[in-house]
């Protein structure tokens, strides 16, 4: 083994087991980038790699945000190298969900709130997602409706209707999350819950609240008075 290729390994353990032991709590962004790229690019010094993505990017949140092709265009990194990076965000969502899934009765609205935030977790465009409800406030599924703005035209009201009869609704949630990252209800978000609530209340199913998801914080269109006004 040659000089360099030792110091790369020595470099490599080091760094291995100062996260097996301590976590990422007290590593700078590029030795996070430089760590997961050991298991994608096996004989090369991932470092400088590591900061031509970031000062390429601007922020480590933006790595795992640009798309694939861009992580190879203007990263330079290998496909391999790429969807690794890409794998980790939807990971870390799975995860989210996997744990906010353990709380099954839903009868309060930070219960509600809780289970709903890991499925906007690393979503960079606007979604919207359908929690039905059973008369105990069991959750009987979580359905992806859309991506894009919450408008009438948008969101179609027919779906989320036959969604809730699908899942036997006896209520559900809508939820969708605003990547600007302020968590206040547009007028649009307001004008189109009430026209889903009546939709739904022709058909015997309550809306119970449109949560508004922005990073880790949300607001209850209920809690705020707003379910029901045009």
């Amino acid at each position: 083994m040659s000089e360099e290729k030792s110091i790369h390994a020595g470099h490599r353990q080091r760094l291995k087991g100062s996260f097996l032991k301590s976590g990422l709590d007290s590593f700078h962004d590029v030795n996070v980038l430089e760590l997961l790229l050991f298991y994608a690019i096996p004989r090369q010094d991932t470092n400088p790699i590591a900061h031509r993505l970031l000062n390429t990017f601007g922020s480590i949140s933006a790595v795992f945000d640009a798309p694939v092709e861009e992580l190879m265009k203007r990263g330079g990194l290998s496909e391999n190298a790429a969807t690794l990076i890409k794998l980790v965000p939807e990971v870390a969502r799975r995860h989210q969900i996997s744990r906010a899934k353990m709380e099954y009765i839903l009868d309060t609205t930070q219960k509600c709130g809780d289970y709903l935030v890991p499925f906007f977790y690393g979503e960079t465009d606007e979604v919207i997602y359908l929690l039905g409800l059973d008369a105990k406030c069991k959750v009987l599924g979580c359905i992806r409706l859309f991506t894009g703005s919450v408008n009438y035209t948008n969101l179609s009201v027919r779906r989320v209707v036959e969604c809730a009869i699908n899942m036997k609704a006896t209520s559900v949630i809508l939820a969708h999350n605003h990547p600007s990252g302020i968590a206040i209800p547009s007028k649009d978000d307001i004008r189109t819950t009430s026209s889903v609530s009546h939709a739904l209340s022709l058909v015997g199913v309550t809306l119970a609240d449109h949560i508004v998801v922005a990073d880790e914080d949300y607001v209850s269109m209920a809690e705020s008075g707003l379910i029901g006004e045009d």
